[in-house]
């Protein structure tokens, strides 16, 4: 399945060659309309690709010029709590591998886990905890693809992180740095879970992003990843917290983070 996702990819790039793919999260999906002269792959259109469910996230590949470079980018996400399985995350990153990726980009909505990171903040992800209760690497290994246990050590890599902090002060762009910890969802997180994601050392708290980063690592990719603080965990502040808050405070804080991403990929 993986090499008929990358063939039937592949036979719609024509003269795109990209290195770099983009994961685009709840509320972030304008980059992708800002991709020039694209092709556009509905992800129904790919046998054996995932289909995204969840409102703000189109569910498309587009593929095209940003910043003068080849990009692939998925303009809407796969979550555990639709019901695919961390598997199915795999084949389509080794699909991308297939294609030539050698970068990943990933940015997705967060809570927040502190009241020092408020919401509009932009994270730089230095690290993650997996607290999904499952891994995409579970099941039979190929080397052809990857080893059997990848060292996590460096996911997020070190090198894109200094590059991405030295271009946000370029760009005089208020950039924080902290861990995520991933939960499958959907609910929102109880207040007592909230106090002890920070007591193990996270700085926000989101349903999507680790798998990816985990297959990512597996590939030989150098991942870079965003995480917009779009609300303050339950129990840091009054009231209920709703995807509809998720997805307004992420448009806010969205043109500064497009901007800070689109400088990335001119400079990796």
């Amino acid at each position: 399945m993986i090499e008929k996702i990358a063939a039937q990819i592949k036979a719609r790039l024509g003269a795109y060659a990209p290195e770099t793919a983009i994961i685009l999260g709840s509320g972030l999906g304008a980059l992708g309309d800002q991709i020039e002269n694209p092709v556009i792959i509905p992800y129904g259109e790919i046998e054996g690709f995932p289909q995204s469910t969840v409102s703000g996230h189109k569910g498309r590949l587009i593929i095209g010029r940003l910043e003068g470079k080849d990009v692939l980018c998925m303009q809407g996400r796969i979550h555990l709590y639709e019901g695919h399985s961390p598997q199915s995350i795999n084949t389509f990153i080794k699909a991308f591998q297939l294609l030539g990726i050698q970068n990943l980009i990933v940015t997705n909505a967060s809570g927040s886990l502190t009241t020092d990171l408020p919401a509009g903040t932009i994270m730089l992800i230095k690290d993650h905890i997996n607290l999904s209760g499952s891994n995409p690497l579970i099941g039979p290994n190929d080397e052809a693809y990857g080893p059997r246990f990848p060292d996590m050590s460096n996911a997020y890599d070190k090198e894109l992180r200094a590059k991405a902090k030295e271009l946000a002060k370029q760009e005089n762009i208020s950039l924080a740095e902290g861990v995520y910890l991933m939960v499958s969802g959907p609910t929102f997180e109880t207040p007592s879970e909230v106090r002890a994601f920070r007591i193990l050392g996270a700085d926000v708290v989101g349903m999507s992003t680790v798998p990816e980063v985990i297959c990512a690592v597996h590939s030989g990719m150098k991942v870079l990843g965003f995480s917009v603080v779009v609300n303050l965990g339950c129990g840091l502040k009054e009231g209920a917290i709703n995807h509809a808050e998720t997805l307004r405070e992420a448009d806010k804080a969205s043109a500064n983070l497009i901007k800070l991403v689109r400088t990335c990929i001119r400079e990796i």
